[in-house]
């Protein structure tokens, strides 16, 4: 077995055993990265001079102070989203704004998942400050989808994502605001959650005391995904929602699953929203799965309310904090969809967010009481399988036109509302061979319960086994009437 199809488990116990090491890594890393890049531009920026000195500060027994701790990573190569500071890389946020921007310091994520092992070996690729259900920018273009690279790998962990199932890393780090580490791990047949509030520190960002944006990671498999929350896990005087590490390691729980004892799923919300007949068939042939491990499954979803106009009225407040001052000075750099969002919060009045969060507020309420009865709450995680790598988001789903670019993910957006964890986890492949998946949320702060379920879910379809992958050229299928 070559190193790159080793798991993050296996490269970290082989590390532990000296039976490999990280300069091996590194150099593995590079020449996978090497030959399947011109086809993907999943990693446009890469560090690797840096990589290669970490590693062998690691080898002469220098960073290792958290050796033995959950989530230690020995030397592990990961990747890091292009949203994210790294010391001395090149980091663009995907804007013309700061396309050649070079940070002094590396941000609070970076700094401690370097403090234990991992080694950065490149910037992954995302949509201009992540805003985009489909990755590419006009700093470093398109990143293709390695099942069919004329497809969307999704956004805006786009460029993690793709890393993962083509074998460039073993782990890659990411974001999530409305689905940006769960569609791109569906999309491209990996893994992907997106943590509890607080879970992971977001560090600098100046929407500290706001919920919606968070920290995570991804992986090819449930026990790496584990492993790599807990390197990111704890508590960082830096984010005032943090808060300590869990005393059982997220790797161990996993490690001990046991099956939910009841599982509500729905596929649409009672018909609020779209999702495509294929998905929708094999979505629900899936959750024979969940009945094989013993578990009570019934459909059951909670009312949506006006939570879709709910979710745009408050992420467009992110927006404003965020984009208000480039609006002003570099308005014509930014593409349409930040202007689109950014201007939909400006025009927001003091009564509409109080509408919003109110009706934020009585979904969570209706949540509570769902996860009062079922353990673990399990949707499809995309209304569509990836759609044409030319397009900002897919003209419509299930016949039902889209009316902008986040419509088609409040699949993934209902759960960062009311802020539970929430895991992709790959369920099968339509006629075309996109990849299909679940999302499997549980209640806020319970990440390992949401863990626990889709390892064992895993365990059952064993697609995690089919990575890494050679990147395939392909056609763009129909859509959906």
């Amino acid at each position: 077995m070559s190193l790159i199809h080793l798991t993050a488990r296996e490269a970290v116990a082989r590390l532990a055993k000296g039976e490999v090491s990280p300069l091996e890594l590194v150099e593995a890393a590079a020449a996978r990265i090497a030959e399947v890049e011109p086809a993907v531009n999943a990693l446009p920026t890469l560090c690797l001079d840096r990589a290669r000195a970490h590693a062998r500060r690691l080898m002469a027994g220098e960073g290792r102070e958290m050796e033995g701790q959950p989530g230690w990573l020995g030397g592990l190569p990961v990747s890091i989203k292009d949203l994210t500071d790294v010391a001395g890389v090149r980091t663009t946020y995907g804007s013309p704004i700061f396309q050649d921007h070079v940070p002094d310091k590396s941000h609070p994520v970076v700094q401690r998942i370097e403090a234990r092992g991992g080694i950065v070996i490149g910037k992954s690729n995302t949509p201009e400050f992540g805003a985009g259900g489909s990755t590419f920018n006009e700093v470093f273009g398109r990143t293709r989808n390695p099942w069919n690279t004329a497809l969307t790998c999704g956004g805006s962990t786009g460029g993690g994502a793709v890393s993962l199932a083509t074998g460039e890393v073993w782990l890659a780090q990411g974001t999530d605001h409305g689905g940006s580490l769960r569609r791109p791990g569906t999309y491209c047949s990996v893994v992907g959650i997106r943590p509890s509030p607080g879970r992971v520190t977001r560090g600098t960002v100046n929407n500290l005391f706001a919920p919606l944006s968070v920290q995570g990671p991804m992986a090819r498999n449930i026990p790496d995904l584990a492993l790599f929350l807990d390197t990111m896990a704890g508590w960082c005087p830096a984010d005032p929602l943090t808060y300590d590490a869990p005393a059982v390691s997220y790797s161990q729980a996993v490690a001990e699953a046991r099956p939910p004892k009841r599982v509500a799923f729905t596929m649409d919300y009672n018909g609020a929203l779209p999702i495509d007949r294929e998905s929708r068939a094999i979505c629900l042939d899936a959750m024979k799965h969940f009945e094989a491990m013993g578990c009570i499954v019934e459909e059951f979803a909670p009312d949506l309310g006006e939570l879709t106009e709910a979710f745009l009225v408050l992420r467009s407040q992110n927006f404003v904090v965020d984009r208000e001052i480039q609006m002003q000075t570099h308005r014509h750099l930014l593409k349409p969809d930040i202007i689109w969002n950014t201007e939909l919060g400006l025009k927001a009045t003091p009564s509409r967010l109080a509408w919003a969060d109110r009706e934020r507020a009585a979904f969570y309420r209706r949540m509570v009481a769902l996860f009062a009865r079922y353990d673990v709450f399990v949707t499809p995680s995309a209304g569509t399988p990836a759609f044409d790598v030319m397009l900002r988001n897919p003209e419509s789903i299930a016949g039902r036109k889209l009316e902008n670019y986040m419509a088609g993910s409040m699949l993934n957006a209902a759960m960062t509302m009311v802020g539970s964890p929430a895991v992709a986890v790959p369920c099968g492949f339509d006629q075309y061979g996109r990849p299909v998946g679940l999302q499997i949320a549980a209640p806020s702060r319970r990440d390992e319960v949401a863990l626990q379920a889709a390892a064992l879910f895993e365990q059952q379809t064993g697609l995690d086994r089919m990575l890494p992958i050679d990147p395939k050229a392909g056609s763009v299928p129909p859509y959906e009437e």
